[in-house]
């Protein structure tokens, strides 16, 4: 398995994206989507990773930074043949080290209520239920998570542009 910083409007990641818009579309109503589109994965405070195996795109996420110490974990997903592969992790840890690299000592997300896989992933991974953080509204279909990060040790530095 390969993870590796892209372009989000590239053809390999475009069609990831779209799966993972598929699979939320199908389980929540736009009101409560809070997904970037792909004119804000762009955006200069967000770095996006793919996962591929075998020269497949498995897996993508994004790390938004919103502050000087904070970052957020954003469009993370999966594909259903690579659940239970490692690339769930390894995109994560890819975000992990971005944000240190970044000088961010937390980050945060917001997934939706019924994702229990995806729940109990970021709750090994570190990340505790918290309440709505930024702009996000207090809605009960909402989950919101975060982890502290330890400090960049300066091997971090080259993991993101």
């Amino acid at each position: 398995m390969k993870i590796r910083q892209t372009d989000p409007s590239s053809p390999e990641a475009v069609a990831i994206l779209q799966q993972s818009w598929q699979f939320l579309d199908a389980r929540f109503p736009p009101e409560q989507r809070f997904r970037l589109d792909l004119e804000s994965l762009r955006a200069s405070n967000v770095t996006f990773f793919l996962a591929t195996e075998g020269g497949m795109a498995t897996g993508c996420v994004a790390f938004a930074q919103q502050g000087d110490d904070w970052g957020e974990v954003k469009s993370m997903f999966v594909t259903s043949a690579a659940r239970g592969s490692g690339a769930a992790k390894a995109l994560l840890q890819a975000v992990e080290t971005c944000a240190r690299a970044k000088g961010c000592t937390l980050l945060r997300l917001e997934t939706g209520v019924g994702l229990d896989a995806a729940h109990a992933f970021y709750a090994r991974e570190g990340f505790v239920t918290i309440g709505p953080f930024g702009a996000y509204p207090d809605i009960p279909s909402s989950v919101f998570m975060e982890k502290k990060l330890a400090p960049d040790s300066g091997d971090d530095e080259a993991a993101c542009g």
